[in-house]
């Protein structure tokens, strides 16, 4: 690395200082702000941290005992077979889709987040309890993280990292035991790590940040966007490339190492079939520019709903009015198919869904406007950081990924967490300490009353698993299903057999069990074959996958909200009974 230059003064005509340049620093801008979150006390960093530690574990403690969901049992899986073979992950089979496959084709997520899974597992066991205290970890870490970084961006760390938590995209990611928490919690000290080297002149931290944003991309491919990110994010402080551009070659070497070593243990890359998988699926589900845009606002105004819930306090009148006849024209739009996305809100709620989905359209504008705002009036290394944050998070969210989803939008809630807390710290009068706690507080509510809903789904597959399976052992029956998620985890525990179409053949010794809200589920059978059914109610008046509500937070294949507030149907399971089931 180059010698240690004396930096250049800031141009006069900023609006701001980057208050980086240390932690003394940093400290003393806190505690000279008169902001009305100071009123609080809390003035210690470290008993604003104990209380981001103990608010976060309260959110998330109620819901240790949730079943496993969506893609978690191929975490689960994964983490097993490290446990008997470490260095072999994905050497196993599973059916996951219509038919065995290997493991290493079927899974799209790097294997950091098992291995971690395995360090608990391996000695505690496999209860959804053990597993989700263990997740509490990388949770926490992330609160922290975002409160760390706040410190030496913002006046009010606290109130940053407090809508972090408040966020409804963080609460119901953080309750699941994937790896999208943890990469995001990794993330941010890579970021911590990167700025620290870069503002101060130090090659240390930078070699830290390069290992950690490794680790991080190593733990879902999402973090290999860090390389870019903090390439600009040092271009635009240094204005020239330095000794610092070595240590982003750390990661891509690490990439590089992961992608050979799947390549001799599985003959083709990891790396390189998440490609194909990607072009594929957006190939069989094609949809418009226009809808992907709308259904990602969307899910970015849901799952950072505190951007929306601040509008009154951030924004003036006009900005107000304009935004929000945007997402009236934009949800008129959608209901007199203008933007085509089929039947996207059911008859039965059409008007209380569309207008959610108004709402969660201003909030994701609301949120692209923070962003924009502050860079303009900025024009920082700080404010380029969050721009890029959020757009190319947006930018990956709808038009990158195999679908729109709340894990996808989940990493740009820290960012707009950050940037809340510095519009707030720009207003000439920034209100009362209510007028932050107020939105706060709601959106706290919602987000908790959103987890209901999800881990109401969640359990209703555990549940249906033990009947299904006291069925088949009452009349003495093989069960075969289609479906996946939590439900293929908990039916195979008991002893279900799941649907292989190249394998399996169905007799009358077999009873098959069809989901109705799952995955890969569509089969020809015919009707008379249907010997009965089981219905498990969803009393949460909340959902986050239900096509019958609009509801698609881990795909908008099921419908343009993240999460829907409506009667939610009950979950539906029909038992055939065929002669043969083709082979």
């Amino acid at each position: 690395m180059t010698a240690p230059t004396k930096r250049k003064p800031r141009r006069a005509n900023r609006a701001t200082v980057n208050p980086i340049s240390s932690p003394d620093v940093a400290k003393k801008r806190q505690d000279s702000t008169s902001a009305p979150w100071r009123s609080i006390r809390l003035e210690s960093v470290s008993r604003q941290r104990w209380f981001l530690a103990v608010l976060t574990c309260a959110c998330l403690l109620p819901f240790v005992n949730e079943a496993f969901h969506i893609d978690a049992p191929l975490f689960l899986w994964a983490a097993k077979q490290i446990v008997k073979h470490p260095l072999d992950p994905y050497g196993f089979s599973v059916v996951w889709y219509t038919k065995a496959m290997t493991m290493s084709e079927v899974t799209k997520n790097p294997p950091l987040a098992a291995y971690f899974m395995a360090l608990a597992g391996s000695w505690a066991g496999w209860s959804e309890w053990v597993l989700h205290v263990e997740f509490l970890l990388p949770s926490v870490a992330m609160v922290l993280g975002v409160h760390q970084l706040a410190r030496g961006m913002t006046r009010s760390p606290l109130l940053a990292a407090a809508v972090t938590v408040a966020a409804p995209g963080f609460l119901i990611s953080a309750t699941s035991v994937m790896c999208d928490v943890p990469m995001l919690a990794l993330w941010l000290f890579a970021i911590i790590c990167w700025r620290k080297g870069i503002c101060e002149e130090k090659f240390a931290w930078l070699a830290i940040g390069g290992v950690l944003i490794g680790v991080c991309a190593l733990t879902k491919y999402f973090g290999i966007c860090l390389i870019p990110l903090l390439f600009l994010f040092s271009i635009w402080e240094k204005r020239r490339i330095g000794g610092w551009i070595s240590c982003l070659v750390i990661p891509v070497a690490m990439l590089a190492a992961y992608q050979l070593w799947t390549n001799s243990l599985y003959a083709h890359g990891a790396l390189s079939s998440l490609g194909s998988y990607v072009q594929y699926v957006r190939s069989a589900t094609p949809t418009s520019p226009a809808a992907n845009l709308m259904v990602t606002v969307s899910f970015v105004g849901g799952c950072a709903l505190p951007a929306l819930l601040f509008v009154p306090v951030c924004w003036s009148r006009k900005w107000v009015i304009a935004a929000g006849s945007a997402a009236i024209l934009g949800t008129a739009a959608i209901l007199l198919n203008w933007i085509s996305l089929g039947n996207a809100f059911p008859d039965q709620y059409r008007g209380l869904l569309a207008g959610q989905f108004g709402l969660f359209v201003l909030g994701g504008l609301a949120v692209v406007s923070l962003a924009v705002s502050d860079f303009w009036r900025n024009r920082d290394s700080d404010s380029v950081l969050l721009l890029a944050w959020v757009l190319g998070t947006f930018v990956f969210a709808g038009f990158v990924n195999w679908t729109v989803n709340g894990r996808s939008v989940l990493p740009m809630i820290p960012a707009v967490a950050l940037l809340l807390a510095r519009r707030l710290q720009s207003l000439e009068e920034p209100g009362s300490i209510y007028a932050s706690v107020v939105p706060l507080v709601l959106s706290l509510g919602i987000g908790l009353w959103a987890m209901a809903g999800d881990a109401a789904l969640a359990n209703s597959a555990r549940t249906a698993a033990t009947e299904i399976h006291h069925r088949g052992v009452r009349e003495m029956k093989r069960i075969l299903f289609p479906g996946h998620w939590g439900f293929q985890y908990y039916m195979e525990a008991l002893g279900g057999v799941p649907l292989d179409s190249a394998q399996s053949e169905v007799t009358l010794l077999d009873l098959l069990v069809v989901p109705h809200n799952n995955s890969n589920v569509d089969l020809k059978i015919p009707p008379e074959a249907l010997v009965g059914s089981l219905s498990i109610p969803i009393d949460a008046y909340s959902s986050t996958m239900r096509p019958e509500l609009a509801a698609g937070f881990y795909s908008s294949l099921w419908g343009p909200l993240p999460f829907a507030f409506a009667p939610v149907p009950e979950e539906r399971y029909d038992f055939y009974q065929l002669n043969q089931f083709g082979r």
